[in-house]
């Protein structure tokens, strides 16, 4: 079951993280794993880790905001079987901490990234008999966080931008799909707590573990197993759904 053998999978941001978790994951299930990622060396690390394990994997240095270079990258890959949206950046801040220009650089990674990358494969699966797409989202998209104004602004239109391929491409047999996690424990976390309360780390940490009602953050490799059924052929059914992955959150906030 979840066999990827053979399929050629672009995964954005697979240099940490969830996309590190998904990268070696689908490689493990047999996938030929080529990475987009804006930190190379980070690419690269995965892609060590890969080989080492006997995988196949390729990184391409890419900014997802800047269209062209997406479409010359995914050019050079050529048939892509899955695409997986992973890259992203947050934001801290409600509507009057968020200046223009922090607005706009959410929306061109987080939006238009994912858009450009949609945008680069679309033509080829119609051509090539279909595909899989599987967006990140976040729980932002589905319950009001406090202080993530442009987050949750952009993560809304990740699960529309889903909904509305799903529906486009429905008898192309591409089937779109996203993943809303709540708190995952990756790098990202840490150095925010880090920056923000210098010491208060372990009160911070504990403190943010505790807001998801099972008691703790998710681990990246938990959303990675998510992403490999909904990216599988066990999944074949499956399209224009978003699958909250949450510790409860959004449904046993207590």
């Amino acid at each position: 079951m979840f066999d990827l053998t053979n399929k050629k999978t672009v995964i954005t941001g697979g240099g940490s993280g969830i996309g590190k978790a998904i990268s070696i994951l689908f490689a493990k299930q047999g996938a030929e794993v080529f990475i987009i990622e804006l930190n190379n060396k980070a690419g690269e690390e995965t892609v060590k880790e890969i080989t080492d394990l006997g995988g196949k994997s390729m990184v391409f240095s890419c900014d997802v905001s800047n269209q062209n270079n997406v479409k010359q990258i995914f050019e050079e890959i050529g048939t892509i079987n899955i695409l997986v949206n992973n890259a992203g950046i947050s934001h801290v801040g409600n509507i009057e901490q968020t200046t223009e220009d922090d607005f706009d650089k959410l929306f061109q990674v987080n939006v238009k990234g994912i858009y450009n990358c949609m945008y680069a494969i679309i033509n080829s699966m119609k051509d090539n008999g279909g595909g899989v797409i599987l967006n990140m989202s976040s729980i932002a998209a589905l319950v009001g966080i406090p202080d993530r104004f442009a987050y949750s602004m952009s993560k809304g239109a990740v699960a529309s931008m889903t909904m509305s391929v799903a529906r486009d491409y429905l008898f192309y047999n591409i089937r779109c799909n996203s993943i809303s996690p709540a708190r995952v424990h990756t790098p990202f976390v840490d150095g925010f707590i880090n920056k923000h309360y210098i010491g208060r780390e372990d009160e911070m940490f504990k403190k943010l573990s505790k807001s998801q009602p099972i008691g703790r953050m998710g681990k990246p490799e938990e959303v990675a197993s998510l992403a490999l059924f909904l990216c599988s052929n066990e999944a074949s059914f499956i399209t224009g759904c978003d699958y909250p992955i949450d510790g409860g959150f959004t449904k046993l906030i207590m």
